[in-house]
């Protein structure tokens, strides 16, 4: 692609449907840290619920109608990583909570990290598009989060799988962030010796 045809596909207005979801989607996250505060655990799941599951459609629809701009860029990663982090933190000080202190600070770390070799390769001119590994990240975090919430819903009331599924997702969850930190490294080490 040309460096003609690479600034055609980047939307000069920021204030787009795309950029208003993302928007949207960082007031719900505040709005679930809030409800988990205050132990309001079903209005924190769905509103988790709707957060997550729409963080595909802005990037559908930036891509399918040419809104792609620098702005969403950097606002659709960062909301991705407010929602999930925030979500993490706020269920640590919960009381029977599979989400341990170390495993919401794990992942914070992953992502500081992560943020930190996208702004040091893109502001070199380089890609740092999201993995396959990083994709799966996010759908395993969001259904730990989920798993984590409807268990605080149910209560006394949690079918006898919801126990070992959670704690199955919550571990995957860790794995995977872990495998994808360490890839991104890999890939921002072999970038720097010259190598694909």
């Amino acid at each position: 692609m040309s460096a003609t045809q690479k600034t055609s596909t980047l939307s000069s207005n920021p204030w787009n449907v795309p950029n208003a979801l993302s928007t949207v989607r960082l007031i719900l996250a505040i709005i679930v840290c809030g409800c988990i505060e205050w132990a309001a655990w079903l209005p924190a799941l769905i509103l988790f619920v709707i957060a997550a599951s729409t963080d595909w459609i802005d990037g559908w629809w930036a891509r399918k109608y040419q809104q792609v701009t620098k702005l969403g860029r950097i606002l659709d990663p960062f909301v991705d990583k407010v929602i999930i982090c925030g979500a993490m933190i706020a269920l640590v000080g919960v009381s029977g909570s599979a989400i341990a202190p170390w495993m919401a600070t794990l992942v914070v770390a992953r992502e500081l990290l992560v943020t930190s070799l996208r702004g040091m390769v893109e502001g070199q001119g380089g890609d740092f598009s999201a993995k396959q590994l990083g994709k799966w990240k996010m759908v395993l975090q969001c259904a730990a989060i989920v798993a984590v919430l409807l268990q605080l819903v149910l209560a006394e009331g949690s079918p006898s799988w919801l126990g070992p599924t959670t704690q199955l997702l919550v571990w995957g969850m860790l794995l995977l962030t872990v495998a994808s930190a360490v890839e991104y490294v890999l890939l921002v080490i072999r970038g720097s010796k010259g190598g694909k």
